[in-house]
């Protein structure tokens, strides 16, 4: 064999062993990642289901106003002409059966006791309600008795009297005030979407049109726009501000065929301010123009994840500082088990040594947390970064390698991962603002995805106010009844009373129920 043969033969050999390396490398981050699947999987949530296919699964997040079925035609001698609706906005009339419990309450008519006499009951007008409480629907029969004036009398001749119809949210809806608040705390806090709360209607006697439902819950969202819109403006102006971003299936691509893969992926970017109030802002992507736009004029702490569009808004604004998240930080550690379990518990321990010394320090005031939090934690975080830059420096490890990674995604935010070192309001992780997040992830295992953009919007609306009175320790149902009533006369500069916070202050302790008012009369 010759010199030269024998040199490409080594050259090969390395070449050989450079593949055979690379291999192993690629099959350990693969081995790595499906056991981070089957844990998705097979762990903690084992009873979660992925459906094969999403695409026929429309439900109410879509907040779509259906479209009515076309009109039935009648022929009449010389042309064509549609069938006249009877004047009611809803789609269908109200139907049910007997087993619906009925409440009928007759307004009075306005006639005073000592001259009831003079009048003559010559009927009755008759409106229909489909109200609920929780977990039960039942009719409001409305009665508004027809007086006439009886001859001889000192009025005019012909003379009639009868209450003024009930007070809708919307007009000439059957559609009562109780039920428009508990067909959105069904949906958004207990997460039935519209066709089960459809199914259910029709298993207690009630039957009406499913695209009613959807109607008005559109419009209802609607009304709370600008209630919303008060609470994200005190949110955001908060001291100290936790922010994230959550993906949601809403609006459908244009110009894609039938089948999976239809939906766009927009996101909803929830907030938490330091009042305990949360709004879910919709965007249709994450792109960091998203964070600008929000965030335009806000001054304070910034407390995220690691995704880099929030670093990157707070380094150009000297008014804002970014504080990382402790959560996200410890996530990469805990991936790291399988493939460095020694150093990855070592991680794990000081984190969790850190995170037992702060809980010690939560029912201190604000001056003494400050300083013991410098006594008691600042050593442990200096520790922990000291440690991992050794370990960075002594150990060769590839880029690739899990623990490799965690080690590098603390160490690059090692500074806003000291911020809570420095104020006392700022949290060590954003977990109350992820707890907020759950019921969006609960939810988008049963309405699956929004058909339109403004339908997740609104789901945005309701969402954000429906979790700040959790929050407050506010019944959402008690809240919206009583809202849904304020709005139409409440002055439009004060609407931030309307807000959950504010509500509980002012209203909270008399909040107006599903009841009626008072009944008037009408002469004519």
């Amino acid at each position: 064999m010759t010199q030269q043969e024998i040199v490409s033969l080594l050259v090969f050999h390395q070449d050989i062993t450079r593949l055979h390396v690379s291999l192993e490398q690629k099959y350990e981050e693969v081995r790595q990642q499906l056991d981070w699947l089957k844990r998705q999987l097979f762990g903690a949530k084992s009873e979660r289901h992925i459906p094969l296919d999403q695409s026929r699964q429309l439900t109410l997040g879509e907040m779509a106003v259906s479209e009515a079925p076309e009109a039935s035609a009648i022929e009449v001698p010389a042309h064509r002409r549609r069938v006249a609706h009877s004047g009611t906005p809803d789609e269908g009339d109200l139907r049910f059966d007997e087993s619906v419990p009925v409440q009928r309450i007759e307004l009075p008519c306005g006639i005073a006791e000592d001259e009831i006499e003079n009048w003559e009951k010559i009927g009755e007008k008759t409106d229909r309600l489909l109200a609920q409480t929780p977990g039960v629907y039942f009719i409001k029969e409305i009665v508004r008795p027809v007086y006439k004036k009886k001859a001889g009398g000192e009025a005019i001749e012909d003379e009639i009297v009868c209450a003024l119809p009930l007070w809708t949210v919307f007009h000439r809806s059957f559609a009562d005030v109780s039920l428009l608040a508990g067909l959105l705390v069904d949906k958004f806090r207990y997460h039935l979407p519209l066709y089960r709360q459809h199914q259910r209607m029709a298993a207690c006697g009630v039957h009406i049109g499913r695209g009613s439902l959807t109607n008005w819950v559109h419009r209802t969202c609607d009304l709370l726009v600008p209630v919303y819109e008060a609470q994200l403006r005190s949110v955001l102006s908060s001291d100290v501000l936790a922010m994230d971003e959550t993906p949601i299936k809403a609006g459908r691509k244009k110009n894609k065929p039938p089948g999976k893969g239809r939906m766009s992926t927009a996101y909803f970017w929830p907030l938490y301010g330091d009042q305990d109030e949360v709004a879910f802002h919709f965007a249709p992507s994450r792109a960091h123009t998203v964070v600008n736009d929000l965030l335009s004029g806000f001054s304070g702490t910034l407390v995220t994840d690691g995704y880099d569009a929030y670093d990157k808004y707070a380094a150009r604004n000297q008014a804002v500082r970014h504080a990382a998240c402790w959560v996200h930080a410890r996530r990469g550690f805990e991936k790291a088990l399988a493939s460095d379990r020694e150093f990855a518990v070592q991680a794990l321990d000081r984190i969790a040594a850190l995170y037992e010394a702060e809980q010690k320090l939560r029912s201190l005031a604000p001056d003494k947390h400050l300083a013991r939090r410098a006594v008691h934690c600042k050593p442990l975080v200096e520790d922990l970064f000291a440690w991992l830059r050794k370990l960075q420096a002594e150990q060769a490890l590839l880029p690739t390698n899990p623990f490799a990674k965690a080690a590098a995604y603390a160490l690059d935010r090692e500074q806003a991962l000291k911020v809570f070192l420095e104020d006392p309001a700022v949290p060590l992780d954003t977990n109350h603002l992820e707890r907020q997040i759950r019921p969006i992830a609960i939810g988008r295992k049963n309405w699956m995805f929004c058909w339109t953009e403004v339908g997740a919007k609104y789901t945005g609306v309701t969402q954000s106010l429906i979790s700040t009175c959790v929050l407050h320790g506010i019944d959402p149902f008690t809240y919206l009844v009583d809202v849904l009533q304020r709005l139409d006369t409440h002055p439009a500069a004060k609407v931030s009373e309307l807000t959950p916070r504010l509500w509980k202050q002012k209203f909270g302790d008399n909040p107006i129920p599903a009841s009626l008012p008072e009944g008037s009369s009408i002469r004519r």
